[in-house]
């Protein structure tokens, strides 16, 4: 499919707008592969496609929680036809073990479970480095409203729900995993993208890292990672 104007070129995704459609967009998948914000970046041969497969793999996922999301289709190896959304720039982060910036902002060793997910919310910005905001302050500046919130809450619970069972099936652990939403024609859908970048992913037994963390914190191959994941869910890459 002939690719419209750019509307979008961000760390890991291209966005074009979709000739003859305005309400649909292409989504492309780079190779690139970043952490901190960016200050941290590589080219990894093969993740634009491998991303876009787990993203198709895993909206499948949400659609069978009952979730609707963005996609219409995928159109190449590292393309999907997706409905034009106005991302609502609170992240959604669910959690269901100690990891990451949660053990760093209270001082606590990854890895025990959590009593029952948490959810958080994030402003998306590279700027301010991603930063925890609260509900009030969400609704005070205007980017959702509270009824809105709740609905990314339960939905995002509801995802939390149907991926840890989907990755269990895999020997893998949930650890958290996040989430952005956007309004389209009066619908909220999920958006963006669900993969590896932008969750934690341990495996059962091990604790071995299937996820971004790899790269981040120099731990192994990125490209091989990804493509073990693949291998598991797919039989191959993707």
């Amino acid at each position: 499919m002939e690719r419209g104007a750019l509307l979008y070129d961000g760390k890991a995704k291209q966005v074009y707008g979709c000739p003859g459609d305005d309400s649909a967009v292409i989504m492309h998948f780079k190779d690139d592969a970043t952490a901190f914000n960016g200050v941290k970046h590589a080219l990894i041969g093969g993740k634009g496609a491998m991303n876009c497969a787990f993203t198709v793999a895993l909206f499948d996922v949400a659609e069978k929680c009952g979730v609707p999301h963005h996609m219409r289709e995928k159109i190449g190896p590292t393309e999907l036809l997706c409905d034009r959304v106005e991302i609502v720039p609170a992240e959604v982060v669910v959690r269901n073990r100690v990891a990451g910036s949660f053990a760093k902002r209270y001082g606590l060793e990854e890895g025990p479970a959590l009593q029952q997910p948490l959810v958080e919310f994030f402003y998306k910005s590279d700027a301010l480095d991603d930063p925890l905001v609260g509900v009030d302050a969400i609704v005070e500046l205007g980017w959702a409203n509270r009824w809105e919130l709740q609905y990314f809450k339960e939905a995002a619970l509801a995802l939390n729900t149907g991926l840890v069972a989907f990755w269990d099936a895999h020997g893998i652990d949930l650890v958290d995993i996040k989430f952005e939403f956007g309004r389209s024609g009066g619908r909220l859908l999920l958006a963006d993208e669900i993969t590896p970048d932008g969750c934690r992913l341990w495996e059962q037994g091990t604790g071995r890292k299937f996820d971004k963390d790899v790269f981040r914190r120099d731990i192994a191959d990125l490209a091989e990672t990804y493509k073990e994941l693949g291998a598991r869910l797919f039989g191959s890459a993707g």
